[in-house]
């Protein structure tokens, strides 16, 4: 089985253009600017609660708001979407999430935030969950896995980059500026992805059932396989990291300039771990999920026997941060072995699951941490991370990589 996707309206050669690594650009920066307006309100989250008369902890459910809106978005649109030109869609999306954090700038109390928060998760949904998709589409074949990588990574490093840039404008003018600052930029972004994307229609079927209007269904034992794994270790990873400051504070008790070095050393590694990621499981998607999965188990552990320890706690998120930041691309590209013939359909599967998936991991690591402590919730990150592992090499994996 392969994942040649091919597209009746982008030309793609043997070699991959540099206006098509262009257009790949263009894509990899809408999936950092939606992460990034995602994640912003943990940056300002003081001076934001202030500003808006709210809790801190009321602020926080932003984050969890923008996730389920997505997590239902994502998987929705593709099959909405007809023979839309996808650029336009994508456009389309990057003026909604302007919207959205234009309304987040100009909110007055609680009511505009959860507004202006569900209309940002309807196009952080969409975005996301046509990037990878779309990525596919505008490179030669040899390319495919490598484009995956540099669309996904905007994810990864809108974590290292976007929020403590966007915390630095909101520190400097104010939170709402970090807002009006992201809306503006969506607005170029959605220019950018016009001029830059060529038109993109329906994907054009790789398979006869489609051809004679019988869809596959997504309910593949590959598939299944594939986002229990996701949903097990995404769950796992969000219920640790949610709580990885206060994780550090206690265990080696850290200073907050030592955690926030830490934290940027984990960000880094992530970036690592998805262009390796990408590489590897372009080829051989299953083992390097399950070796990602493996990473984050031994890492989750480490941190809870050993954690006490400021040089064992640094070794052990450096190796969480290469391992977490494969995953998003690995898993990726899982799916798309596993479904070559639908990827638009289960690429919005996948994302909407994985950011369900987030929200489920935070609420639930908040029970967790309350219940039982900072150990206690390691260990059963570490149990769930290691469940997925155990998923993962028990059944069906996607039979092989990208063809190239």
């Amino acid at each position: 089985m392969s994942c040649s996707v091919t597209s009746p309206d982008a030309i793609r050669g043997e070699r991959t253009s540099l206006h098509q690594w262009v257009a790949v650009g263009v894509l990899t920066l809408a999936t950092f600017l939606v992460v990034t307006s995602e994640m912003l309100p943990v940056g300002v989250l003081t001076p934001m609660a202030e500003g808006l008369g709210i809790s801190a902890g009321a602020t926080g459910t932003s984050l969890t708001i923008t996730g389920l809106v997505s997590a239902v978005t994502a998987p929705v649109v593709p099959r909405l979407l007809g023979n839309l030109d996808r650029r336009v869609v994508l456009a389309v999306a990057m003026v909604v999430l302007a919207i959205g954090n234009g309304l987040t700038m100009i909110a007055g109390g609680f009511g505009m935030l959860v507004v202006s928060r569900v209309i940002l998760g309807v196009g952080m949904g969409v975005v996301w969950g046509m990037a990878s998709a779309v990525a596919t589409r505008l490179v030669a074949p040899r390319s495919i896995a490598l484009a995956v990588s540099f669309a996904v990574s905007g994810v990864a490093s809108a974590s290292v980059l976007g929020v403590p840039l966007g915390t630095f404008v909101g520190n400097a003018f104010g939170w709402r500026a970090a807002f009006g600052s992201l809306a503006a930029i969506a607005l170029v972004a959605a220019a950018a992805l016009l001029l830059a994307l060529p038109v993109l229609r329906r994907p054009e079927a790789t398979d006869n059932r489609v051809e004679t209007g019988q869809r596959a269904s997504l309910a593949r034992p590959a598939v299944i396989t594939g986002l229990t794994v996701v949903v097990l270790l995404v769950t796992a990873h969000f219920a640790a990291y949610t709580y990885v400051r206060p994780a550090l504070e206690e265990l080696p008790r850290m200073s907050a300039n030592a955690i926030a070095l830490l934290l940027l050393l984990y960000g880094v590694f992530g970036l690592i771990g998805n262009f390796a990621a990408g590489a590897a499981a372009g080829r051989k998607p299953r083992l390097t999920v399950l070796l990602l999965a493996a990473g984050i188990s031994l890492a989750l552990a480490i941190l809870a026997v050993f954690g006490t320890s400021a040089l064992v706690a640094g070794l052990a998120i450096a190796v969480w941060g290469v391992a977490y930041g494969g995953l998003s691309v690995g898993a990726q590209l899982w799916m798309t072995t596993a479904a070559p013939d639908r990827v638009e359909h289960v690429t919005g599967l996948y994302v909407g699951v994985f950011t369900g998936s987030i929200a489920l991991g935070a609420f639930a690591g908040g029970l967790v941490v309350e219940g039982a402590g900072i150990v206690p919730l390691l260990w059963t990150a570490a149990a769930v991370a290691l469940a997925s592992l155990l998923v993962g090499l028990v059944g069906p994996g996607p039979k092989r990589g990208l063809r190239v």
